[in-house]
This record gives C-alpha cells, structure tokens and sequence, in this order.
C-alpha cells in the first residue's frame, strides 16, 4: 500500500502544525542555521505571537531568523520552540507507529502501521487533537478529548474531591463535563455545619472559576461543561446565571431535558422541582445525583415548589435568545436512544456538546475528511475509498484505548468495559460545494441521509470484525444492546449490520461522534465539522495592505469563472435559515450514536418566539441537543440601579436609528450607565467634579472597527462632550468589558477638574492608537475602538457647532470590515477577543468558540 501524497502546509496551517501538533525539542539550545522554528515575536504573557522561520544565523545564544514573510527578526534560542517534525509525514509516521504499537503481533504490527499510514496520508483521517499531539510524546498527556467524572458528592470533600479531578484531567489537555444536579439546592439546610447550602449554581463557579487558571498542555485554556436536570430547585438560577457577569464565565452551560418536561411544555401543564430528603440516614452513601434510581428503592423527595413548564422552557429560550446560552441536552431520549442503556447511564456531556458520556467516561475523537473523497471522473463520492478509510480509522480509534495513558484508575476500567470511540468528519461543506449541492436544500437532507448512513454502515461492520478478532467490550450483550434505540433505527436500514453484530459481537459501545475540528480543519485546509463555510470572502494583511482573498475552493471557482458571482451552493452559516441548520443536524443525527456539536446560527432580528419554535423542532426531530447562535447577542445584559432594582435595559436599540428618535430611550440608557462616584470620592472632588443632571442631550455615533459595529453615544453638558458610552460586542465579552471601561474612564476625565480644552486633549491621546488590524482606508481608516471614539469626538464636535437641534441625530460612518478575520460584514458583530493571539477573530461554530485568525478552539 503506497503513501505517495507530499503535503506540504504554508500560512497559518503550518504555524498551527508546528505549534499544537508537531513533537518539540524540549532542548532549544540544539538549535542551529536552516532549523524550521517558530520564533516569539510579541513577548506578551497574555496575548503572545509566535512567527514560523528559518534560523539564518547563531551567535552563541542569539540568533536570527529570516520569517516566512521575508522579515528577519533576532532572538534567543530561548525565546524559540524547536520541533522535531518538521513536516506533517514525519507526524504521520510518528502516529501510525503509535497505534500500531498495540497489536499482538508483529506482523499485524508492520500490517497494521501500513495501513494506519495510508488513511493519515493526504489528511484523508485528521485524528484528534489530543491523539496528535500526545501520541509518543509524553506519558503524562492523554489521548482522550473527552471525559465526564461522577457528579459531585454533595459534601464540602466530595466538591473538593472533584474540583481534583477536574484539574488533573484538564492539566493533561481533557476537556471535563460535570452534572451539577447532585448538590443540594440554595437556602437547604447543612445540618453538620449549622448552617445552609449556597447552592449548586455557586460551586459550578468555582469549578468555572478553576477552570480559567488552567492551560493545557501548555497549549490552550481549560474547558469546562456544566449541566443541571431539569428537576433540580436551583435550575431557573443556573438558567440566568451568565445575565449576572463573573459568577460563571468559563464554562458551557446545559440543561438536561426530559421527556415528561417536554410533555409538560407542550400541554402547559405544572411542573415540580424536587431534591431528595437530606435527612435520609442513607442520603450521604448513597446519593450520587440520580433522582430515578433513588426513587426506586423508596426514598423520599421532597417539592420545594411547584412552576409552570412552560415558564422554565421560556427562560431558557429567553436566555438563549440573549446571550447563546444555556443549551439543552434532551438527556432522557439521549438515554434512550444510547447503546449502554442497560447498564452506564448517560450522565453529561463534554464540553462542546457531542459526546454524551457515563460517569469517568471518556471517548477519544479522530475525523475522516470528506473533502478527499469526491470522484471527480464520475462527479460523485468514491465510496469505494470511503468506506476503506472509515473501516481502517475505526481500528485506529480502538487502538487508542490501548495506548493511552491513564491517570485515574476508574477512567481505565470505564474504558476498557466500553471501549466507546468517536468517529467524526470534517470537509463536509467542501465535499457537497464539489458535487454542486446546497447544503441545507432538500437534496442535500437526501444526501446526508446517505452519505452518513453509509459510514455508520462500515463503522459498525468494522467494529464487529476488530470483535471477533480481539473480542467484545465486557459489557456487551447482543440482545440488549441491539434493543437501543440507535441499534432499532440502524438495523431497519441495514440488517446485515444487526446479523454480524448477533454473530460477531460489538468491539466498542458507540463508534461514531460529530465533533467540533477547529484547530484541526483549520490546519487541514477545509470546512471544520458538518458546518458549512462561516465565509468565503477574507483579507490578508501584508507591508502592501489589506487584500481580498477566497477561501481555496472558492478561489478556484472565481479564477475559472472571473467576474462571476459564485453560485448559490456555495452558501455560508449566515446564508441559511436557523431550520435549515437545525434538518441538518437531526439528518446526521439519525446516524450518529453520540451526539453532535453543532450551533445554529440566527440573524440578529431572530425573535425569542423563533427561537422557542427551533427548541422544540430540534425536539421532534431527534436531535439529541440544540445549541443556537444569535448574530450579535448578549448586546443585551441585566443591569441594576443603585437602589438594586433589577431592570433589563437593551444597549443596541438605544444606539440603533430607529430609538434615536426616542428621546427618553436615550436619556433612560444614559442615566443607567452613568458613571457611579462613592459618597466618599464625591466629598473630596466635591469642588471639581461636575454632577450629572437629570437629562442630557446628546447624539449617537456608529462606527465599525476591528471588534465589530460600535455604537459611540457622547451627551453634552453645557455645550460641552461630559460623558461617553461605548457599546461593542457581546455583553459578558473581554471586547464589552474592555469598552464599558473606556467609555468611563473618558467620561470621568471630562467631567473632572479643569484641562483646559479637555476633548481636544482627549482626541489626541485616542487618536491613532492601532491594534491587531484595522478598517477601511485614508481618511475613513478606524484602527482601533480607542480611535473609533476620537473620531466620533471630532465628528461630535463639528456637528453641535452647526446643529440646533441633535438629539435624534444617529451619524453612521461604516467602513469595509477587516477581513483578517475572515468574517463577513453581516457577521462582524459575532467577533470576541481570542484567549490566544488576542486579536478580534472569535466566532462561534460548531457548539464552540473558534479563531479564524490563529485556529484557535476553546473545545
């Protein structure tokens, strides 16, 4: 079998290749001229940049690399990371030695090494990140993506006990879910302490909060999923908890659907939220956070109180609707539909939402990339070739189990007893653009239909001949297992998988997961996931400015067809409807035992009634979770006045053309975000500092910058600029975050003391001030929000000198955005601060947060 393909990566792929996947050189100091190195440009410890070069000189510990870009940059040998691969092969060989490792024998290792090498080559299988990485690399670092640990034990040392394990396996690059709905409600009574319980919701912020210190690997952030049953007496405070900002900021939220609840919705009937008895003598042995079981041996529940379903099911699509969370995970159908029903429950997921896992489950995730599969003689998929890379790679998976390193006793015989794989796809939109199908049409449901059906088909075939080689995971039994309900839907397709399994076994539990690939297919080249294309128009930045540029298969479609539009399967996440998104998932879904992270994603104008109308399709149609995306939400936050009054104010309406003309809109939004002074400060600058009066007039500026559309709101006080508000991005974003501050700062600066002309001083110091990238050209150049705020000062002011009356004045200067980003301009304001390189390239697809700049992923 011959392995002739020569890849070679350029651009951001091969940084990302050299950063995350190739094996480093711990020893930097073997540097030497004509080494391939990646080389720290920006020494920052939040937001560093590292550049790919060649080492053209050395001078003791200092040396000189000429960069890809034709720059050449001196630094230390320190300050380098060094790699041992140098070219995706050599990783490929590194791999398929791997997982061949683990066979009996040695001619099935030298079989089996060939034949791990042949899917590897060209990318046709992308394994996972972890398998890339950790693979012979380390004996400390997993191979697993995914795990979810046992609820914690409703004890001050059960919670520290899995505040442990979380950490541990997040320091070796595993993502963690936890069910929370274990603890005991908010205000129950802790008999051992005197006291009460602060509740579930407040120790998933601590777990969050640990989860933010963590870097893996040395890689990447901690990620974290939280889950609560939709039983649980603290489910509506989880609901809301991300509209109060800090208690929870660095995990996924999902509530765990049942179907009673979903019947309760549908006929409006009562719903009750319980918790068992606490004072049970057996309540601290045997309480684990299943609320069936423990029914069953007669213990009693107690209601804390009886609510609409149909109000719960309104806060989270309200929630939703405003900030893309919570999601929901129909748990009890996921159950269900589960093929170890019968004897490893389903408790959580992972944290991007595809991988429904048992206590100390794990799973570990590789994708095959469809794009490498079109037949262009025949204008079809080489099915022939797919169903020999899907066969090879289910192998591959099952080998991991065997190769990787545990750290807990209980991960291992969990695993062993299971041997649970994901198999997954990446380069889908790629493949159906290639054949000429919209993605989201008619036909293209028919043809996911068959496309994923077949691969389920050679997965599962594949599973039952490694069985009856090696033997079936210890848990298996035929006839129950074939009762699932995956295996029903399965086996009424494809017979001959139910007979072999009958007759052969089932070497693993689950075979196939639709994972998120964003750092992967990033490298790769190609569409991440089962998502469609987030754009196909982009910019790059070089000494000679912004350019346009296509995604590759796109290019190619405009150098063979110049001056034409492309057609309309070539379709973008934004070009198509929230349902289309969600027929998609519930067609892949029919064939995928796990699950499937995906996210809906909605225009801004989507309503909370939509959204409740996509909830519930998702529902009847089978899918095993939803997770939607509205464009630019959680633009909208609850914010508090002084007397602690809860009251929801919308930001971007205030600044939108419409509610200009709305006078008290605007002084409502002013008075709430006026800059707060402490009786204390107000006493010393009583002299200098200039109250607030009840109403101010003002006007609204628009501007889009590097961060998104940015709405500039500057009020006047006797004639004079005395207050900004910025609103940029989403609120509980670093972006929304960083703006709010500015605004205050400038609006305490011009309404304290006396600097002479304050706004001219102001604008000096704002203007120019550039960051990662920048929009439009000349005069019409906005670098950053900073600058962004000077000009609309300079508008501001050449405006109220001829203005008699402004305020219903919206003034609008939107520029081409930056495609840097590779967003396009519907899309700008989905853009957030990467935890990575720092730049506003964050977006969210795929059940995640990804970077289109440095291809980082959050999952």
């Amino acid at each position: 079998m011959k392995t002739t393909q020569q890849t070679k990566l350029e651009g951001l792929s091969e940084k990302i290749f050299l950063d995350r996947y190739a094996m480093k050189d711990a020893d930097t100091s073997h540097t030497k001229v004509g080494d391939t190195v990646l080389v720290l440009t920006k020494d920052d410890p939040k937001f560093p940049a590292k550049e790919v070069g060649e080492v053209i000189e050395r001078q003791g510990r200092q040396v000189k690399v000429k960069l890809r870009s034709g720059d050449v940059v001196e630094s230390s040998v320190e300050k380098l990371t060094l790699t041992l691969e140098k070219t995706p092969q050599q990783m490929w060989d590194r791999l398929a030695a791997a997982m061949a490792s683990v066979e009996a024998t040695p001619e099935k290792r030298e079989e089996w090494t060939d034949k791990f090498r042949y899917i590897l080559d060209d990318w046709k299988l992308v394994p996972g990140g972890r398998i890339a990485a950790g693979a012979d690399a380390s004996d400390e670092l997993t191979l697993f993506n995914c795990y979810v640990i046992p609820s914690p034990h409703d004890s001050r040392g059960g919670i520290m006990a899995t505040l442990s394990e979380m950490t541990e396996i997040m320091a070796r690059g595993g993502g963690v879910g936890i069910n929370l709905s274990s603890l005991r409600p908010r205000r129950s009574v802790v008999r051992g302490v005197n006291g009460s319980s602060s509740g579930a919701v407040s120790w998933g912020g601590l777990f969050s909060y640990t989860t933010g210190l963590i870097e893996q690997g040395g890689s990447r952030r901690g990620a974290l999923m939280l889950m609560i049953n939709d039983w649980h007496p603290d489910v509506v405070d989880f609901i809301t908890v991300k509209q109060t900002m800090g208690q929870i900021t660095n995990a996924n939220l999902s509530v765990c659907v049942s179907n009673s609840f979903m019947k309760a919705v549908k006929e409006d009937l009562d719903w009750e939220l319980v918790y068992p008895d606490t004072t049970d003598p057996e309540y601290n042995d045997i309480w684990d956070g299943d609320l069936e079981k423990w029914r069953k041996t007669g213990k009693a529940v107690i209601t804390y109180r009886t609510v609409k379903a149909r109000d719960v099911w309104h806060t989270i699509i309200e929630s939703a609707w405003r900030s893309a969370e919570p999601g929901v995970v129909f748990m009890e159908y996921y159950n269900q539909m589960s093929n170890s029903w019968y004897f490893n429950p389903i408790i959580c997921t992972n944290p991007c939402g595809e991988q429904g896992l048992p206590a100390w489950g794990v799973c570990n995730l590789s994708a095959v990339n469809l794009s490498k599969f079109y037949d262009e003689a025949n204008h079809d998929v080489d099915w022939d070739e797919l169903a020999k890379v899907v066969r090879y790679s289910t192998r591959f998976l099952d080998n991991v189990i065997d190769k990787t390193p545990y750290h807990f006793e209980e991960n291992r015989l969990n695993q062993q007893n299971e041997r649970r794989i994901g198999l997954g796809s990446m380069g889908l939109a790629e493949l159906m653009i290639k054949l000429g199908i919209r993605y989201g049409s008619p036909e293209s449901l028919q043809f996911l239909d068959k496309i994923y059906g077949f691969m389920a088909r050679e997965a599962y075939l594949a599973s039952a001949d490694i069985a009856e080689e090696k033997g079936s995971f210890t848990q298996f039994e035929a006839d129950k297992f074939l009762q699932s309900g995956f295996m029903k839907s399965m086996t009424s397709v494809y017979p001959e998988v139910g007979a072999a399994v009958k007759k052969k076994g089932m070497r693993n539990v689950t075979v196939i997961t639709q994972a998120p690939t964003g750092s992967t297919g990033t490298m790769v080249g190609t569409s991440t996931g089962i998502e469609p294309y987030f754009a196909f128009e982009y910019y790059r930045q070089s000494r000679l400015g912004f350019d346009k540029q296509y995604v590759p298969i796109a290019q190619q479609w405009k150098d063979q067809h110049p001056n034409e539009e492309l057609p309309d399967y070539f379709v973008t996440s934004m070009d198509l409807s929230a349902e289309d998104h969600i027929r998609v998932q519930a067609a892949i879904q029919k064939w995928v035992d796990s699950s499937i992270s995906k996210t809906a994603n909605c225009p801004s104008d989507f309503t909370v009634e939509e959204t409740k109308r996509l909830y519930e399709l998702a529902f009847d149609l089978g899918c095993k979770g939803v997770t939607i995306y509205r464009d630019g939400s959680r633009d909208v936050q609850v914010l508090s006045t002084e007397k602690k009054e809860e009251k929801k104010v919308e930001q971007a309406p205030a600044a939108s053309a419409e509610n200009a003309n709305d006078h008290s809109s605007l002084s409502s939004l002013s008075q709430s975000l006026s800059v707060n002074i402490d009786a204390k400060t107000e006493e010393v600058f009583d002299k200098q500092y200039k109250r607030r009066p009840q109403a101010l007039r003002g006007a609204t500026y628009k501007f889009n910058t590097p961060f998104g559309m940015a709405y500039i709101t500057i009020n006047d006080m006797n004639g004079t600029p005395s207050e900004i508000f910025l609103n940029v991005g989403k609120a509980g974003s670093d972006v929304f975050a960083m703006s709010e501050a500015l605004g205050r700062v400038c609006s305490l600066f011009l309404r304290y003391g006396d600097h002479g002309n304050k706004v001219q001083l102001l604008v000096k110091h704002l203007k120019g001030i550039g960051g990662s990238g920048a929009i439009g050209f000349g005069a019409n150049r906005v670098e950053s929000i900073a600058d962004a705020v000077a000009k609309a000062l300079e508008m501001h002011g050449d405006f109220t000198d001829t203005a008699e009356d402004y305020i219903t004045a919206t003034q609008e200067v939107v520029m081409e955005t930056t495609a840097q980003y590779a967003v396009t301009r519907n899309a700008a304001t989905s853009l957030d601060l990467c935890p990575s390189c720092g730049s506003a390239s964050l977006i969210n697809s795929e059940g995640c947060k990804n970077c289109s700049n440095c291809g980082y992923s959050r999952c």
